[in-house]
């Protein structure tokens, strides 16, 4: 439970005697989405005292005095925290509560009669909420009823043909806004939208579902839709306005156009009153604003169903322009009990309104949206325009989802005058939606028909959209994406050494450099993996900063991390696991680069103290675990000039490490860090080169970058040890280590960056020791510290890193490291 005052939002609270809801104050029960927001921003502006029960605080934070933190699917925790917030601020005096959000209107009836608020009790709401309990009412009730069924299983479908005549309608009992509703012609269609709805009903598609999920199938109505709005005080209707609904896309129930008022004959729009005035009696619906949806046919009207808030999207401002009455002051005069005069209906509405749903053909990309907004606000008879989807974005159609673009409300002195107006302001907006990629996994699975999917395509869909606006969008617009790091995070008590608290700095740098640069950024500590896991599944980030090094606190589960964001379809920067994969493994890649005839220090490699030793190997030799980073188990003593030597370093590494170990021969000369940038052949950039010079430590130290030489502060390896940044040497000896470099960083398949380590003799041959993708960019590690010296600050380093990844991701399929045909 949180308590947050806002003192802004009592602004012209004081006029109390002028404003008859200053003072009162009002629980709305769930903010809903940013869609809502003009309901939270209308009762700020009334001078209400606003209570929200939410889940979290959000986008309505600056509209709201009071939180109370709760999930309110749970409908117990809910009212246990009104009740502690009543407890614990007894200043604050809740007169009613109140729900615009479907999901919540069972809650908001239980809080109502626990309250003792006005409102509709649960008894009531719960009969039609449910809407095979409503058709029950129905029919027992006399009132016009269509023959339906509860569905349990497919069993239940497979003789409905002898009780109930094609075409019927399968639909959630507790669904709202269409979703999941489709219509069937016959048997087949009827079984096949049952597969999809099994396997494609979800919360995240459509969360008011969280009420139950049973299925009911009816019988469809062939008439005219319309919606009806009321507002009900005390058992009498104060105020009823009748709209007509477009046909809709079927077998999808795809809302089109919405008419305000309605322009149906007198004789079937007074048939319709009296049939929602009858059913609400009947129901025993006493106080409230009403939503309740009917069709008129041949044979008289039918009720379809009763939303117990106001309606979506155009309603509230169809009804305000048409008949100047506002639903949403309305809805809060009833629920504080404040006496409303029935609404006087002029002869003629003040304006005739044609709301458009901006549907998409097809589900994909939002790749094109050009609003002439200049040429828009010259329109007077435009009254509202809702965008909701950003170039770049997924929008998801049936069969995939039941999302739209957004909607356009127009005015005009009559339905004619309307529909030109219309069309003046579509003229205005042009949109372009593609869609998704052919190389991904969306519409390999077998469809029986056009509407039939495995739940796979659900899952995948949902998740591709991230793929695609990294792959569509453009470079210009990189400061507007979410980006998550993945990294570790550990205190100071936690920490068991210095890397651990390197690990942490990392992650902590990039997100406070990238939040200054303006980016929207989250953090994914994977020392937690479930939490990780279901916050990157939930999560809106649009590509992953991949600086984790450790799962289970392992470093041999490094790959694993781009593994995890693969499998969630989640665009990352760095090397994808295959590459981390061999790249941890030190005794392939000697394999590959002697394959690749890579220079590389002569070698061998044992699992066991048994295993045999080429015999032409030159002391001295260097024992290095073949599995670790960080020069984990390297010490002055991995150096052996001996057979005794090496038995003993052998015995450490394979004995007490556990780890297979990596035999070579010792490379007496300089050590150089080659840094690069880019995956493909025009954005590949070898940064300068750093070059570490070892003749400075004392006799009894070998040329070598042990473990206490990086994560300690023994003055011997920093004063021994002289790092040239850049490296002071020849043209050709660079060229050479630059082309030896980015020979097997390509071999290897290194993305976006990686670290090259290379030594040389005392004849300037080189040798590869190893590659480092995905090496550290903590600030001033050594990729990051070359990048500087041509002019990118540690800021600019990462944008290049984020711009490189758009770029691989633009110019590749996704998953091409798995796809051998282009490798």
């Amino acid at each position: 439970m949180n308590d947050n005052n806002n003192a802004g939002n009592n602004n012209g609270k004081d006029k109390a005697a002028l404003n008859p809801f200053a003072g009162r104050t009002i629980l709305v029960v769930n903010t809903g989405t940013l869609k809502k927001k003009f309901i939270l921003q209308k009762l700020n502006r009334l001078g209400l005292t606003i209570v929200v029960l939410n889940k979290e605080i959000n986008w309505a934070q600056p509209y709201a005095d009071h939180w109370i933190l709760a999930n309110t699917f749970n409908h117990k925790e809910c009212l246990l925290a009104i009740e502690n917030f009543i407890a614990d601020h007894p200043e604050v005096k809740i007169e009613g509560a109140l729900t615009f959000w479907e999901d919540d209107v069972l809650l908001t009836s239980k809080i109502i009669d626990k309250f003792k608020f006005i409102g509709i009790p649960f008894n009531v709401a719960a009969k039609i909420r449910n809407k095979f309990a409503l058709r029950d009412f129905f029919k027992n009730n006399n009132l016009p009823s269509i023959g339906y069924k509860l569905i349990k299983s497919r069993a239940d479908l497979e003789n409905i043909a002898e009780t109930m005549r094609f075409p019927l309608v399968l639909k959630p009992v507790y669904g709202s806004s269409s979703a999941f509703v489709l219509k069937a012609d016959n048997l087949s269609e009827l079984l096949d939208n049952y597969d999809y709805i099994l396997q494609s009903l979800s919360l995240e598609i459509e969360s008011s579902l969280a009420d139950g999920k049973e299925l009911l199938v009816e019988e469809y109505i062939d008439g005219e839709e319309v919606d009806i709005d009321i507002l009900a005080q005390n058992g009498r209707i104060k105020f009823l306005t009748i709209s007509d609904n477009a046909k809709t896309r079927e077998p999808f129930f795809i809302e089109t156009d919405h008419f305000t008022p309605s322009n149906l004959p007198d004789k079937e729009q007074t048939e319709l009153i009296a049939l929602a005035d009858e059913t609400l009696e009947r129901l025993g619906v006493a106080n409230g604003c009403l939503h309740f949806e009917a069709k008129s046919t041949v044979k008289g009207p039918i009720t379809i169903e009763i939303n117990l808030r106001l309606g979506g999207d155009e309603t509230y401002f169809s009804v305000k322009e048409a008949f100047r009455v506002d639903l949403i002051e309305g809805a809060v005069k009833i629920a504080l009990g404040m006496y409303m005069p029935k609404v006087k209906m002029p002869a003629e509405p003040y304006k005739y309104l044609i709301a458009r749903t901006l549907n998409v053909d097809r589900s994909g990309i939002l790749v094109k949206l050009d609003v002439d907004e200049e040429t828009l606000k010259t329109k007077k008879f435009l009254e509202e325009f809702e965008i909701f989807k950003k170039v770049g974005e997924a929008v998801h159609v049936p069969p995939e989802g039941y999302e739209y673009l957004g909607w356009v409300m127009v005015s005009g002195d009559n339905f004619l005058d309307a529909q030109d107006n219309l069309n003046d302001v579509l003229d205005c907006l042009h949109f372009e939606v593609a869609k998704f990629s052919p190389v991904s996994s969306l519409g390999k699975t077998l469809r029986r028909n056009h509407f039939s999917f495995s739940a796979l395509n659900t899952t995948t869909l949902l998740k591709d959209n991230k793929i695609e606006k990294i792959r569509r969008m453009s470079i210009k617009n990189q400061r507007n994406l979410h980006i998550g790091i993945a990294c570790n995070a550990y205190d100071e008590s936690s920490a068991e050494s210095a890397i651990e608290l390197d690990l942490t700095s990392v992650g902590d740098n990039i997100q406070k450099i990238l939040e200054e640069r303006g980016y929207k950024v989250s953090f994914f500590d994977f020392n937690d993996l479930n939490k990780v896991f279901n916050g990157l599944a939930k999560s809106d980030v649009d590509l992953v900063f991949n600086v984790c090094e450790r799962i289970n606190n392992s470093s041999l589960l490094e790959p694993h991390v781009a593994s995890i964001l693969d499998t969630l379809q989640i665009p990352y920067t760095g090397s994808n696991p295959f590459t981390l994969g061999l790249c941890i493994d030190k005794i392939r890649v000697k394999k590959l680069l002697t394959y690749q005839q890579i220079p590389t220090p002569a070698w061998d490699y044992v699992y066991d103290l048994n295993d045999r030793i080429r015999d032409d190997l030159k002391y001295p030799l260097i024992v290095k675990p073949a599995n670790t980073d960080n020069s984990i188990g390297i010490t002055n003593d991995s150096v052996v000039i001996n057979k005794e030597e090496l038995k003993k370093q052998l015995q450490y590494v394979i004995g007490e490490l556990k780890r297979p170990a990596l035999i070579e021969e010792y490379i007496e000369g300089d050590e150089y860090d080659v840094s690069i940038i880019g995956s493909e052949d025009d954005d590949l950039k070898v940064l300068p080169l750093f070059r570490s010079i070892f003749d400075k430590l004392p006799e009894g130290y070998w040329h070598i970058y042990p473990f206490e030489a990086k994560f300690s502060d023994n003055d011997i390896y920093k004063k021994g040890i002289t790092k040239e940044r850049p490296a002071k040497i020849g043209k050709t000896l660079e060229a050479l280590l630059s082309e030896i470099a980015l020979d097997t960083y390509n071999i290897l398949d290194c993305h976006d960056y990686g670290r090259v380590e290379i030594r040389v003799d005392k004849n300037n041959n080189p040798y590869v020791l190893e590659l480092n993708p995905n090496p550290s960019i903590n600030i001033g590690d050594a990729v990051p510290a070359s990048a500087e010296l041509i002019g990118l600050d540690y800021g600019d380093f990462l944008e290049e890193i984020i711009r490189l990844a758009i770029k691989r991701y633009q110019a590749r399929p996704p998953y091409f490291h798995l796809q051998s045909s282009v490798r």
